[in-house]
């Protein structure tokens, strides 16, 4: 069955609140020391960086809403083909401040989406 911009912004959304309860209650210190947690949230981000590359193709739109795009793209490449150099700090920082901007403008991407297919 093909998939539309729907199920990939929904891929987004379910692996950002996947980071989003690894990380509850923890600290940087604690997320540095946890290599469980390090791997299951690069493993989420590396779905979202899929999801968006999926995007690129499927729903151009919809991929140049996503702000940093490209950049989401360029980290998934990083995370999967350039591991030994991954900086666990700004892991961090995305999973703590940026994944929550990617999360509400995907949301609001699925709401728009299906108001235009009510509409059409």
């Amino acid at each position: 069955m093909r998939r539309d911009a729907r199920a990939y912004l929904a891929d987004i959304l379910e692996s950002c609140d996947a980071i989003d309860a690894a990380v509850a209650g923890m600290s940087v210190e604690g997320y540095l020391a946890n290599r469980l947690v390090r791997s299951s949230v690069e493993r989420e981000f590396t779905i979202i960086g899929e999801a968006v590359l999926a995007l690129s193709r499927k729903s151009p739109a919809t991929f140049d809403a996503i702000t940093g795009a490209r950049r989401i793209v360029d980290f998934r490449n990083r995370l999967t083909h350039e591991y030994p150099m991954v900086d666990d700090e700004l892991v961090w920082a995305l999973a703590k401040r940026d994944m929550l901007v990617l999360r509400r403008e995907c949301a609001a991407l699925i709401v728009g989406l299906e108001a235009d297919e009510s509409v059409g």
